[in-house]
């Protein structure tokens, strides 16, 4: 699962994914905590980090990023082993915006979804205010499903959710196209 590879419109913008280690969490927690992060996250415990690290059902993993591959990130899959084929991405957060990790981080982990977990669906909610990570997300393939309304409190009131998911199919003919890591 350690696959790397080049953001399209930068070199040498590369990332890794690793699984995360308890020694990883303080660097986990402090993404999560800071501020230009907290919009359009809510933040978890240590203890459901930690859960997530050791529950078989998720995969928590570092997002290694740059020239050096440091840690730049986290993100995590829940439903891996969903009897319907149906995985989520949680969350992901990178440390270092507008450098391509983002992106470079969702290819990686779309073929983890694909190829190695066997997704049927691979899908996500976001706040609705996060503009710019439903446009990356869009851009990599993923088609909104629907809106849950004010779904969640934030601190000017609620925000609604919007779902967005891949298939299985739409993946595979985004590879076909050389959209997508290859197998």
């Amino acid at each position: 699962m350690n696959a790397a590879v080049a953001a399209p419109h930068r070199s040498p913008a590369r990332v890794r994914l690793r699984p995360t280690m308890q020694s990883d969490l303080e660097f986990v927690l402090s993404l999560e905590r800071d501020p230009e992060n907290l919009p359009y996250i809510t933040p978890w415990e240590k203890i459901q980090h930690e859960a997530a690290i050791r529950f078989p059902d998720f995969r928590h993993f570092i997002v290694e990023a740059g020239p050096g591959l440091e840690a730049g990130g986290f993100l995590i899959l829940i439903g891996c082993r969903n009897p319907h084929l149906s995985i989520e991405l949680k969350r992901m957060v990178v440390r270092d915006k507008h450098q391509g990790y983002g992106r470079a981080a969702l290819r990686v982990v779309k073929k983890i979804a694909f190829d190695d977990l066997g997704a049927h669906r691979f899908w996500l909610d976001i706040k609705k205010r996060n503009q710019r990570a439903q446009a990356l997300y869009r851009s990599e393939g993923f088609v909104q499903e629907g809106e849950l309304r004010q779904a969640v409190k934030v601190q000017d009131g609620f925000d609604s959710l919007v779902v967005m998911s891949m298939l299985q199919e739409e993946f595979a003919q985004r590879r076909a196209g050389a959209l997508e890591l290859q197998a």
